[in-house]
C-alpha cells in the first residue's frame, strides 16, 4: 500500500510533524491541514486515499468534519484521533462512518498498522465494486455466460421469442442452465416485473404436485385446514417455469393440457374454474419423443408444449466457453466472500478444459467454488481440483491443449494478473503464474515469439526480455526448429 496519500488533520504542529515523519518513513505521501475547514477542502482531492482526523479542532469540530467528508466521499477511509478517549466520542465517530479510532499519545506502530488495514479494506472494497460492475456489464442476459456459436444462437432465439407469449420448451441435459434461459425469456418479455415462479415437477411428490400447481380449497384433503393458492395463481401476470415436465404423472398431464387449451385452472376440491394469465416455459432432460412412443407422455401435450423449442448444448460441446464461465464463477465467489479474486493456473485450466463435465455448468460451478475455497493463495493449482479431474485423460487427447485457449482469455488474464499485482505478490506471480502462462502461449505459438507476443497483446521486445529473465526454453529450440532472427 506504499505510495498512497494520507491527509493528516490536526491543530497541534508537533502531532502533525511526528505522524508525517512516521508515515513518510513507511513510504506514504503526506498532506497536512491544521483545522477543520482546511481539512475538509483537502479531503475533496480525489488523490487523497485516507484521512487521519483529530476530534478536537479549532473552528469546526472533527466529528462534524467527519460527517461532511462521508457525505462528499463516502468510500474514503477516515481514522479519528483524540486525547479525549470517551466512550461517547468513540461511539459517535463509528456511527458517523469512521474506519477506526485511536487515542493519543500514539504508539506509531499501532498507527501504521491501522492505516495499513484501512487501506487494504478500501482496496478490497474497490475491487469488489469493480468485479460487481464487470459481472453486471458482461453477463446481463440473466447471468448467462457464453461466447460460443451454440450459445449465441440460443441468445438470438431468446431475443426472438421473449417478446411473444408463445409457450417455450427448453431441452437439454441436467445442469445446462435451463432455468437461467427461462428467466432470461421472462426478464426480456412484457411480463418483466411480474412473478417468475419455478416448479420442479420431479422434486415434488406426485400426490402433492396437483395441489402445488393448482392450489386447493379448505377440506379438499386431510390436513387442508385452509384454502391455498397454487403456483399458477402465484404466477398471475407473469411466467411459470415447469422444470422436468417430462416426469409429470399422466393424470396431471391431462390437467396441464386443459390449462394450456383453456387458460383456466381449478383448485383441488373446488367447484369451479378460474382464468389465469400466465406464460408457460417448460423444460426437460428426457427424450419426449421416446416417452410419447412409450405412452409415458401425452402426444397432444407434447405438441402444445413444443411450440418453440430451444436446445441447450452440454458443456462438452462448447468447451470454448469454459474459461469465461470459470472467470464468472471466480468473480461471483470473490463477491460472496468479500475476498480478492483468484485465478486458475494454465495447468489447472488445461485439466478443466480436458474434463468431460457430465454435470455440465452446475458441476463446473461447484468445482470452481470448491477450488477457490481450498486455494490458500491467489493461484488455483491442480492439487485444488477433484481427483476425477486430475486423473482425466491428457488434454491433448481431448483436443483441449494450448490451442483451445481463446486469445481474448489469454490477453485478459495477462493484463488482469499484472494489473492487480502488488509488490508482495510479485515473486509469487512470477514463480506461479507468469512463467506457466508464457510457456503455454509459446507452445501454442510453436515457439514463434512474434505470434506469442501478438496473442499476449504485448511488444515482442517485452516478451523476449521476460523469456530471458525467467529462463524459459523455447519450444522451437527443444524441437530443433531454427531460431528466429533478431529484430524489433
Amino acid at each position: 500500500m506504499t505510495g498512497k496519500r494520507i491527509l493528516i488533520v490536526d491543530d497541534e504542529e508537533s502531532v502533525r510533524w511526528a505522524l508525517r515523519k512516521a508515515l513518510e518513513r513507511a513510504a506514504y505521501q503526506v498532506d497536512l491541514a491544521a483545522d477543520g475547514r482546511a481539512g475538509l477542502q483537502a479531503a475533496e482531492d480525489p488523490g487523497v486515499d485516507l484521512v487521519l482526523l483529530d476530534v478536537r479542532l479549532p473552528g469546526r469540530d472533527g466529528l462534524d468534519v467527519l460527517g461532511e467528508i462521508r457525505k462528499r466521499r463516502p468510500d474514503l477511509p477516515i481514522i479519528m484521533m483524540t486525547a479525549y478517549g470517551t466512550l461517547q466520542v468513540a461511539v459517535e465517530a463509528m456511527k458517523l462512518g469512521a474506519y477506526d479510532y485511536i487515542g493519543k499519545p500514539f504508539d506509531m506502530d499501532e498507527v501504521l498498522l491501522v492505516v495499513e488495514k484501512a487501506l487494504e479494506a478500501q482496496s478490497l472494497a474497490q475491487e469488489v465494486a469493480r468485479l460487481r460492475q464487470g459481472v453486471e456489464e458482461r453477463f446481463d442476459l440473466g447471468g448467462i455466460v457464453g461466447g460460443s456459436p451454440a450459445m449465441q444462437q440460443i441468445f438470438k432465439a431468446v431475443g426472438k421469442v421473449a417478446g411473444t407469449d408463445l409457450t417455450v420448451l427448453l431441452r437439454g441435459e441436467s445442469g445446462t442452465g435451463k432455468e437461467l434461459i427461462a428467466r432470461a425469456v421472462h426478464e426480456n418479455s412484457r411480463r418483466k416485473g411480474r412473478p417468475f415462479v419455478p416448479v420442479n415437477c420431479a422434486a415434488i411428490p406426485r400426490e402433492l404436485l396437483e395441489s402445488e400447481l393448482f392450489g386447493h380449497e379448505r377440506g379438499a384433503f386431510t390436513g387442508a385446514v385452509s384454502a391455498r393458492r397454487g403456483r399458477f395463481e402465484q404466477a398471475e401476470g407473469g411466467t411459470i417455469f415447469l422444470d422436468e415436465v417430462g416426469d409429470m404423472d399422466l393424470s396431471l398431464q391431462t390437467k396441464l393440457l386443459r390449462v394450456l387449451q383453456e387458460r383456466r385452472i381449478e383448485r383441488l376440491g373446488g367447484e369451479g374454474s378460474m382464468p389465469v394469465d400466465v406464460r408457460i416455459v417448460a423444460a426437460t432432460n428426457q427424450d419426449l419423443e421416446a416417452a410419447v412412443a412409450g405412452r409415458a407422455f401425452r402426444e397432444d401435450l407434447f405438441y402444445r408444449l413444443n411450440v418453440v423449442t430451444i436446445h441447450l448444448p452440454p458443456l462438452r460441446d462448447r468447451r470454448e466457453d469454459i474459461p469465461a464461465l470459470i472467470s464468472h464463477f471466480l468473480a461471483a465467489f470473490a463477491l460472496d466472500q468479500y475476498a480478492p479474486p483468484k485465478v486458475f493456473s494454465p495447468e489447472s485450466m488445461t485439466l478443466m478444459l480436458a474434463y468431460g463435465w457430465p454435470g455440465n455448468v452446475r458441476e463446473l460451478e461447484n468445482v470452481v467454488k470448491r477450488a477457490a475455497a481450498l486455494a490458500t493463495t491467489s493461484l488455483i493449482l491442480p492439487d485444488h481440483l477433484p481427483d476425477g479431474i486430475r486423473s482425466h485423460a491428457p488434454a491433448q487427447e481431448m483436443g483441449a491443449g494450448p490451442e483451445a485457449f481463446p486469445t481474448e482469455w489469454i490477453r485478459a488474464e495477462m493484463a488482469r494478473l499484472q494489473g492487480t499485482m502488488d509488490g508482495r505478490l510479485h515473486d509469487h506471480f512470477v514463480a506461479c503464474v507468469e512463467r506457466p502462462l508464457l510457456e503455454l502461449v509459446l507452445r501454442r505459438a510453436g515457439g514463434n515469439q512474434v505470434k506469442a507476443a501478438d496473442l499476449l497483446g504485448i511488444n515482442r521486445n517485452t516478451l523476449r526480455k521476460r523469456i530471458r529473465e525467467l529462463g524459459i526454453a523455447l519450444p522451437g529450440k527443444i524441437l530443433g526448429a531454427p531460431d528466429e532472427p533478431d529484430g524489433p
